[in-house]
This record gives C-alpha cells, structure tokens and sequence, in this order.
C-alpha cells in the first residue's frame, strides 16, 4: 500500500523465463501488495517460474499479441482491486525500482498516468538503443507533440503506471492487439484531458530483453501516425474513430485462464 492506495504490478510475458526473476527481486516489495503475470503462450518456462516466485498468473490459451497481453494485465488488476497499477515488463529492460516513484506520483493525486522516459536524462543511446529506434523514436515524438498539443518526451516507452479510474474509463477494447496498443493507449489519456507525468529511466539493451525488429517497428510507426492522425481528426470534429469515442467499448472478454505451476499454453488449448 502507498498512501492508502492498493498497488499491483503487472507483467505482459512471453519467454521472460530468465531475466523474469532479477526483474522480480528488484520490485519495491515494500508498497506493492500484489504482482500479477500474464504469458502470451511463451515456449519457455515463463508459467513455471513465475508460479516459483509466487505471482498470479494467468495465461493466453494462444499467442495474442503484446496488446492483448496488456489488456489481460489490466482486466485483472482492477479484478483484484488494484487503486494504481504499473505494467514492468519482466525482461529486465527497465529498473523496477522506479515503481516506488511512479505510484507516488499518482498516489499522491498529482498525476494520473506516469511514464518513464527513456529519453530524460540522456541515457537511451548510452543504454544501446540501436540509432535507427532512436531516430524514429524522437521523429514520431516530435510529430505526436505538435500534432496532439503536448510536450511529452516520448511516446513510446512500455513502462508505465495507471490510476485505476483511467483504466476502467478508457475503451481498450478497441485498441490493438499488437504493439501500437501502447500509442493507442496514451493518445487515449491525452485526448480524455487525464493528467500525464513523467519520469527519467535509464533502459538496458541485451541478447535478453525483447526487442521488436526492424519490420515489425516499421508497422508500428505506421500505426503511431494513423493513431495521432485520428487524434487531429476527432479533436476538430472532422471525423469520428471508435478508440476516442465516449462509448468505446472497455475492458471485457475471456480468452484465458489462471493456471497453476507446471501448466503449458499447450496444455491449455488440449485441455489438460
């Protein structure tokens, strides 16, 4: 707890088997109260570890993609009650430590979304973020910023933390199911006038930590300008999209279950 508030971590997996455990031990175990994973159908020992450490899981009867990974997360932190939720990923990228900071800052009601920028402090090249993410990174956070009115130092980072309001009021169910959920995501907290903060992470770049290639980050900036062009369009009136509309659809569905140690997206699908 921090202030009266409930925290949960929750963690989009897939083959995080062995940088899981680091990321784990280096949570601020001291204000959260519970850390939830969810596992993609990983072809590892993700469920199996996680299970060793003592975390809610749940797993994907299919591999769904990172978004509907997050929207599992999400769906099942606020299940559990959770009052500020933060996604870490378990591949280690990030330091987890950060979590204590970021809850304060929404826990105290100064924010409502927090992110933690790759970008402040200067260390994302230092860190090994390859040039070209880098260069495309600032690009698109460049044209998100004049396009949306903001002065956010980048759009793109995987590690942020949540008021649960923002969460049970934004229609995620109408984002994708691939990686542009995130952009998809934050455009919806700017455009529904929630307050976003942000906070200086340093980001590490190894064999281990999951990375998207370079053709798969081509479709995501594609998708980063077709979700800031739809975010002009409907502020002005001039069109209307489904993932800004008051009456998008929220957090729903079942296409995965909880599951014990030892259980196997193959498992599932047979229905072992």
């Amino acid at each position: 707890m921090l202030l009266g508030k409930k925290i949960v971590v929750v963690m989009p997996a897939y083959n995080a088997e062995k940088t899981l455990p680091k990321t784990v031990e280096e949570l601020p175990r001291e204000i959260v109260d519970e850390v939830i994973l969810v596992d993609d159908c990983s072809a590892d020992r993700t469920v199996q570890a996680a299970a060793e450490l003592n975390l809610k899981v749940f797993a994907h009867d299919l591999n769904h993609g990172y978004g509907r990974n997050q929207k599992t997360c999400y769906r099942e932190a606020l299940k559990s009650g959770g009052d500020i939720v933060i996604m870490v990923h378990p591949d280690y990228q990030y330091d987890p430590r950060l979590v204590l900071p970021m809850a304060g800052m929404i826990a105290s009601g100064t924010y409502d979304v927090v992110i933690a920028s790759r970008i402040l402090g200067g260390g994302a090249l230092t860190g090994g973020m390859p040039r070209y993410k880098y260069f495309f990174n600032r690009c698109l956070t460049l044209f998100q910023n004049l396009a949306m009115g903001c002065k956010l130092s980048e759009y793109h980072t995987g590690y942020r933390a949540f008021s649960r309001e923002v969460l049970r009021s934004l229609p995620l169910e109408e984002n994708s199911d691939d990686f542009v959920f995130d952009n998809q995501m934050l455009a919806q907290a700017v455009y529904f006038n929630y307050r976003v903060g942000e906070i200086s992470c340093p980001a590490k770049y190894f064999p281990e930590a999951s990375s998207i290639g370079f053709l798969p980050s081509v479709r995501y900036g594609l998708g980063v300008l077709a979700t800031t062009t739809a975010y002009f369009l409907q502020k002005r009136n001039w069109a209307d999209f489904r993932i800004f509309g008051a009456k998008g659809r929220t957090l729903e569905g079942a296409y995965y279950r909880e599951v014990a140690a030892g259980r196997t997206c193959e498992s599932m699908q047979h229905g072992a």
